[in-house]
């Protein structure tokens, strides 16, 4: 947009007003448009005032002009921040920072600019664009330059104290066997990353073993505390500059519902799915106590977090091991497979597109096999934790991710692949729609064509030698998926509720570390396994509390992704039990899938989710009727067990 460049003296009160919110300066302040309305004389009560209301048409070129900018700012800024993942040094920081921060200073303006509208009866559509953008910006910016500076790069080195987190073990730690091999000629690593750490937590039976790695991730929390109390001050008062209590309220306030609404629904479905969790909860206590005795793993009490084979102990399933119900009852190690197959990362990435193309949806372009990070490199830094963009929001599309030859990485390829799907379905909208009907959308359609790997598509891939087709091995196949899908809900649910309190002053500074682990003991029952105190930061060893990121979304999204493979099982012409489906190659899912997937934001999420399912609300039955098999098996087991904690 051309900048304003007339006096004052000469511009309406209401203009003035609008740039007295910008800070009087030039874009990328949203300039509203010259056209003068209707102009109301002063008044009796205020003799002064001269102003001018908007209309319909200033409305829609005010908008117009704000969606340019936003496509300018947000490629720059994603671009800047996929260097940064990529190439994790002060200089990338700094240029991620910079994005960062001219992104939340244009959005911090666009929406204070758009309070002119505000009383405007609006076309459904751009009312829906104003809506929107009011909720665009995840991290709002104060409009203090020198604060907003600042939390861009608070923002950013929270996530770089991430990236380049590590432990190193001590001359005498057992850990040292899990240590990187040295390239030849090069000096042999002394520190272990997350990825090395994660390994042991998935491989190790040894409790001491555990405890070490366990902790000597959690350390990296510690060292951001003092940051992330700065970015809950510089965030929330940006918040509040834009109309809202804190940043939770804002994130809240994403669902077509009021925040108090949403809370009372996201309880109502932890409420529907908790009976299956808690006798899950219960079976895998007793097997860890039989497997480390009472003295590890009491009875009656919450489980020793180092003991559930992942870092957060948010999903199980590295340790079905110890939890397979019968021995031996189906071969499930696809992880064996993919090495004596020699299955090489890209080769995987391709086996999650065929999946997507066999349902009708195009292939990847060649882009994204160009430009995506498919193995961590050896030379730099970088950020795993994988990720899917599209970069220019013009089906640039792309996944971060450091593969491994597992089934978990297989599943984790569906998850991100699904994110780029969709991506792909709406980028020829509108910009402000370029995203999920709701966020838990998002992250939930890869897991709903993951629902449909089951033992049969996997033989099918030569993955699997045999499909199961007994009582015990199918018990056996729901235990693989309870210990991931279920496992994970509490933890989904627990992090914004924890960060909800945090940003609202409900938690205060002095019980931040307190309250997590009360939290995690009151939704997942598990416990840290060696002394807490405040100053630790174990909230900050989770990768989306110093990346920002909104969890609540992953909560929903394993919720929806039963509702969607429930639906799509139904149109595809299933008529089994329900965990036994697979839609793969099914056009008229396929079609369906995509029909939601092209609304992107356009319309409210429960619009999209009747298009998908015929239902407008979410709904937690269909996780219930898929893992019916495995709850009489963990009734059956845990019957003279003490449950609950």
């Amino acid at each position: 947009m051309s900048s304003m460049s007339r006096s004052l003296a000469l511009v309406p009160v209401a203009v003035v007003s609008i740039l007295a919110a910008c800070g009087g300066e030039a874009p990328p302040c949203p300039q509203t448009p010259s056209s003068p309305g209707t102009v109301i004389p002063a008044s009796s009560t205020n003799p002064l005032a001269v102003t001018v209301v908007p209309t319909q048409e200033e409305a829609a070129k005010f908008m117009e002009g704000v969606e340019q900018d936003l496509r300018r700012l947000w490629t720059a800024r994603d671009r800047a921040a996929w260097v940064n993942m990529n190439f994790i040094t002060d200089d990338t920081e700094l240029l991620a920072a910079t994005g960062e921060e001219a992104t939340s200073e244009y959005m911090t303006k666009a929406i204070l600019s758009a309070r002119r509208y505000a009383d405007l009866k609006l076309p459904p559509e751009l009312a829906r664009k104003f809506a929107l953008l009011k909720l665009g910006q995840t991290i709002p910016a104060p409009s203090d330059a020198h604060e907003r500076s600042e939390l861009a790069q608070v923002e950013t080195a929270l996530a770089g104290m991430y990236g380049k987190g590590k432990y190193c073990p001590k001359p005498d730690s057992k850990l040292l066997k899990y240590l990187p091999k040295p390239e030849k000629g090069k000096e042999a690593e002394k520190c272990l990353n997350l990825d090395d750490l994660s390994t042991v937590l998935k491989k190790s039976r040894d409790y001491d073993e555990l405890t070490e790695a366990w902790t000597g991730w959690h350390a990296v929390g510690a060292p951001m505390k003092g940051k992330y109390k700065r970015y809950v001050e510089l965030g929330n008062k940006g918040a509040k500059e834009i109309g809202f209590d804190d940043m939770g309220a804002l994130w809240r306030s994403g669902y077509d519902m009021t925040p108090a609404a949403f809370e009372a629904d996201i309880e109502r479905l932890w409420q529907e799915v908790k009976p299956l969790y808690d006798e899950l909860h219960c079976y895998m206590r007793m097997k860890l106590r039989a497997k480390y005795g009472k003295d590890k793993v009491p009875v009656h009490a919450p489980i020793p977090a180092q003991l559930m084979g992942n870092m957060w102990a948010q999903e199980w399933n590295n340790v079905y091991d110890l939890a397979e119900p019968y021995k031996g009852q189906g071969s499930l190690d696809v992880d064996k497979k993919l090495k004596e197959k020699k299955y090489q990362p890209e080769q995987m990435v391709r086996l999650g597109e065929k999946f997507f193309t066999s349902l009708g949806l195009d292939a990847l372009p060649e882009t994204f096999w160009q430009r995506s990070l498919f193995t961590r490199p050896k030379d730099r830094e970088v950020v795993c934790h994988a990720s899917a963009w599209d970069v220019q929001y013009a089906n640039d599309l792309r996944i971060k991710m450091c593969i491994q030859p597992t089934e978990e990485d297989l599943i984790t390829i569906h998850h991100e692949l699904g994110h780029d799907y969709y991506f792909h379905s709406y980028y020829r909208l509108p910009i402000l729609f370029q995203q999920g009907a709701n966020d838990g959308f998002h992250e939930g359609i890869g897991d709903t064509l993951a629902l449909s790997v089951t033992p049969g598509y996997l033989k099918g891939l030569g993955l699997l030698d045999d499909v199961p087709n007994n009582p015990k091995a199918e018990v056996n196949v729901q235990m693989k998926s309870a210990i991931e899908k279920i496992a994970f809900l509490p933890f989904g649910l627990l992090i914004d509720k924890w960060r909800w309190d945090v940003l609202s002053g409900k938690t205060p500074e002095s019980q931040w570390n307190q309250s997590w682990w009360d939290l995690r003991a009151k939704y997942q029952g598990v416990a840290p396994p060696v002394t807490r105190t405040e100053n630790d930061f174990d909230p900050g060893a989770k990768y989306h509390i110093p990346a920002s990121t909104p969890y609540i979304r992953y909560f929903l999204a394993r919720i929806y992704q039963f509702q969607f493979y429930r639906a799509l099982c139904k149109v595809s012409g299933w008529n089994g039990p329900l965990n036994q489906c697979s839609f793969f190659g099914s056009k008229p899912a396929g079609d369906k899938l995509k029909a939601m997937l092209e609304l992107g934001a356009s319309k409210p999420w429960p619009e999209a989710m009747r298009i998908i399912t015929g239902q407008e609300k979410a709904d937690a039955t269909a996780i219930l009727e898929y893992f019916a098999p495995l709850r009489g098996y963990l009734k059956e087991e845990t019957k003279s067990e003490q449950c609950g904690w």
